[in-house]
Parts: C-alpha cells; sequence; structure tokens
C-alpha cells in the first residue's frame, strides 16, 4: 500500500510523512527533489526545467528501493515533480514522464492545505503564489484521478485524520 503525502511547500508534508511513518513502523520515500535541489544549491546553481526529469527519475528510484515494504510513506511522489514542473516552468512537456505519471500511482494522497506558516529555508521560493499553488497540486489530482483526502488544521489534527483514513484503507486491503 502506498500513500503519498501531497502539496505546496510548507505545508507539513514531511513533518507529517515522518509522523506516519514512525506510527506505523514503515519506510518513508524522502522528497527527492529536495535532496537534489540541495545539491545544486550547494554548487552555487539554480533548478531549471533541465531537472524535471533527473528529479522524477531520483524520485522513482527511491521508491523502488523502498518498495518492499507492507506500507509506504511518500514525502511526494512524481505527480508533485509534474505539478512543480507546471507552476515553474509551464512550457515544459514530456510524455517519458506524463507516461511513468500514470504508472505510479498510490492508494491514498493526502492534500496539505495552506493553513501552515510558510517558513523561509533556503529551497522555498513562492510564498506569494501559496494559494495558486494549491490549486495545481488539487488539479494534479483531479487530471490523475487520484483518490485524496484534504488536510488542514493543526499537525497533531493532520496527524489524527490520517491515521483514521489509513487504517480504513487498511481494514478493506
Amino acid at each position: 500500500m502506498k500513500i503519498v503525502v501531497f502539496g505546496p511547500e510548507s505545508t507539513g508534508k514531511t513533518t507529517l510523512a515522518t509522523q506516519l511513518a514512525a506510527h506505523y513502523k514503515t519506510t518513508i520515500v524522502p522528497e527527492f527533489a529536495r535532496i537534489y535541489a540541495e545539491a545544486k544549491q550547494q554548487k552555487g546553481e539554480k533548478l531549471t526545467s533541465e531537472d524535471v526529469l533527473p528529479i522524477a527519475k531520483g524520485q522513482l528510484r527511491l521508491e523502488c528501493k523502498a518498495s518492499g515494504s507492507e506500507l509506504l510513506i511518500c514525502d511526494t511522489d512524481i505527480l508533485e515533480t509534474i505539478t512543480y514542473a507546471r507552476l515553474y516552468y509551464p512550457e515544459f512537456k514530456s510524455e517519458t514522464l506524463q507516461k511513468y505519471a500514470t504508472k505510479n500511482t498510490a492508494n491514498l494522497y493526502f492534500l496539505t492545505y495552506i493553513d501552515t506558516p510558510w517558513k523561509a529555508d533556503g529551497i522555498r521560493d513562492i510564498p506569494h503564489k501559496r494559494a495558486e499553488a494549491f490549486q495545481e497540486f488539487q488539479q494534479t489530482l483531479k487530471t490523475y484521478n487520484q483518490p485524496h483526502i484534504l488536510l488542514k488544521g493543526s499537525a497533531e489534527v493532520r496527524l489524527q485524520k490520517a491515521i483514521t483514513e489509513i487504517d480504513k484503507l487498511r481494514a478493506i486491503h
């Protein structure tokens, strides 16, 4: 079973994914884009549209390495890469990326809302576009017809709702 925590920057995705993985004593797949962006930043480079495919491939590799778990918690996935590509590089198109996105689905997405304070961290850079970004993320889930639950509120409220939804899903499977 694959669960993805999904949404714009600074909405508590990593916190929630880490909490869920700890709660279920399972594997977490980190956000490859952050690892990649930090490495480029250390070299004094910025991300470009040329980085979209390497980021998507890196995310898929991380998921494949962790795929032996009964429950996999992903701090984002390839749909997140596609959404950010649309936000930052509207001209970017890739049939390969689209193909992988339709094959690489999850059992459930938790869409994190923008009701958390935005925090600068050297990588995040669009605090003025939070509402627009949220709409893009929501649209991606609709476009790819992915099952999702909107999470709002405090970290504790989000965690409890996510646990409830995962437990429901596990009972069905």
